[in-house]
């Protein structure tokens, strides 16, 4: 049996460098979520490891209201373009997911491409937070739908 995660916010640690910054980034829009839980951090991580293991231009990866994650890298055929948000978050509807809690991209842009949190924002609704890394892992901000 699968356990179910939650994703619990916990504030970061003060001593930490740079995260004062985070918690800034993390509190636009007015929603606060903790850029530094292990959940959070695990979507940028599984972003990351898409978009290596590929070599493409992204990486995403998305949480369903179950705590399941799906993963994706970006798909750029001559025939077929597919962002890795949007794919994604059809991994998750073509699962049975009916919603989302996070999503994170991992990209070389500054910011989530507006289709995709059309993508997010059509199965999660508004205020779900995407959270936008380098290709370190360092956050560079984050958005809601």
């Amino acid at each position: 049996m699968r356990s179910r995660h939650c994703s619990v916010t916990r504030p970061a640690a003060v001593d930490e460098v740079g995260s004062d910054r985070r918690r800034r980034l993390a509190s636009v829009s007015g929603v606060n979520v903790d850029v530094t839980d292990p959940e959070n951090r695990k979507l940028i991580v599984l972003a990351r490891s898409s978009r290596a293991r590929t070599g493409a231009r992204e990486g995403a990866a998305v949480r369903d209201l179950d705590g399941r994650t799906y993963t994706a890298a970006t798909v750029a055929l001559p025939s077929l373009q597919v962002s890795a948000l949007a794919l994604a978050t059809a991994m998750a509807v073509s699962s049975g997911a009916t919603g989302l809690e996070a999503a994170a991209v991992v990209t070389d842009a500054d910011a989530a491409a507006d289709a995709d949190l059309a993508v997010i924002a059509d199965l999660a609704g508004p205020g779900t937070p995407v959270l936008v890394a380098d290709s370190s892992g360092q956050l560079r901000s984050q958005e809601h739908t």
